[in-house]
């Protein structure tokens, strides 16, 4: 897939205020840890993972989307895009104010968009951010709209705090049952925002460009990483198995990446800066080796941010041009997997 009239406008983020290290998190499961003979900083080590964000007790995926987007607003009203012209609203998080109706809707009503706008969610693990990116895209390269915002709110208070409270169980819990709940402990939280916009106006011609995407699925991979089953709380859990699905989306990036190269013409080094799901330091390590990319090409959140679902990558990618490590007129190359397996690489010129 290719797009020629899809710009970005505005990209924006908000992350609570509190932050949580990976050495708190453990010392609250110290029990464990003593019975199985484990000593503090082992989450860190074997993640590279220091701290993640919280966001106060009780606030809504909607309330956080809401406070991004307004901000992905804000931005695009400097450049003369009113809030009216929005004509798609996506919020593309794991997590949701409840089932019914779509979290989308809330977040509609909060930024007051027209009615015009049509409004629904997109769940698909950590790839829906760039899942929506796309859909919207496609809509805005046809010109069925003039103007989408994507938003995505991730809480991961809910399921850390759930998942300490089964490792505190006591019977019945052991290196087994840790292994499977680690990555929950990796989950971090914050929201992401972006306004895309049809490039037919002079005010985009600067503006980062989609060129393209390319999506592949593993889809035998499913039973993987499993999550959203009640415990004894309120909150989820989750159970995965990390080295499989460490390996399995390893092999699925690198087929999908191999498409995306011959679809676009790409070879790994033109790439000036590579945007990725933020896992982990061995996800890191793999992916790069797998893909023939360098440490150079990346631009890495997850040892202040952890694992923030479908806010990792666009929330990478605009701190990555805050930094200014993304400028103007590099290629970038955004890297999305979740779990399912499902991986899509989005071309962009920004």
């Amino acid at each position: 897939m290719k797009f020629e009239q899809v710009r970005i406008a505005s990209l924006a983020y908000a992350l609570p205020e509190r932050s949580v290290s990976s050495e708190e998190l453990e010392t609250r499961i110290a029990p464990l840890y003593e019975r199985l003979g484990l000593s503090v900083g082992r989450l860190e080590l074997m993640s590279g993972i220091r701290e993640r964000r919280m966001w106060p007790e009780g606030t809504r995926p909607s309330e956080a989307a809401a406070l991004a987007g307004e901000r992905a607003l804000a931005q695009a009203a400097e450049r003369g895009l009113a809030p009216a012209s929005i004509g798609l609203l996506i919020h593309a998080a794991v997590c949701r104010d409840f089932m019914e109706p779509a979290t989308a809707s809330v977040v509609h009503a909060r930024l007051g968009l027209a009615p015009e706008a049509l409004a629904f969610d997109l769940s698909n693990a950590c790839l829906g951010f760039v899942n929506a990116m796309v859909q919207a895209g496609t809509q805005l390269e046809c010109g069925a709209i003039d103007a989408a915002l994507i938003v995505s709110g991730e809480d991961g208070g809910p399921l850390v705090e759930e998942t300490l409270r089964y490792l505190n169980r006591g019977e019945g819990i052991g290196r087994k049952e840790l292994k499977a709940a680690f990555s929950s402990l990796t989950i971090g939280s914050g929201a992401v925002a972006a306004v895309l916009v049809r490039a037919e106006e002079e005010r985009w011609a600067d503006a980062p460009s989609l060129l393209g995407a390319t999506a592949r699925s593993a889809t035998q991979h499913h039973e993987l990483c499993s999550g959203g089953t009640t415990g004894e709380g309120p909150g989820p859990l989750m159970e995965t198995d990390s080295e499989a699905l460490l390996h399995a989306g390893i092999e699925l990036a690198q087929t999908t990446f191999g498409e995306f190269c011959r679809e676009h013409d790409l070879e790994p080094e033109r790439l000036d800066r590579v945007i990725t799901h933020q896992v982990g330091s061995a996800h890191r390590r793999m992916l790069l080796d797998a893909l023939g990319l360098s440490t150079d090409q990346d631009f890495v959140t997850f040892p202040t941010l952890g694992n923030v679902g479908s806010v990792s990558l666009p929330i990478t990618l605009a701190m990555a041009a805050e930094a200014q490590a993304v400028q103007s007129g590099q290629r970038v190359g955004l890297l999305g997997i979740g779990s399912g397996l499902t991986c899509q690489m989005v071309d962009v010129r920004w």
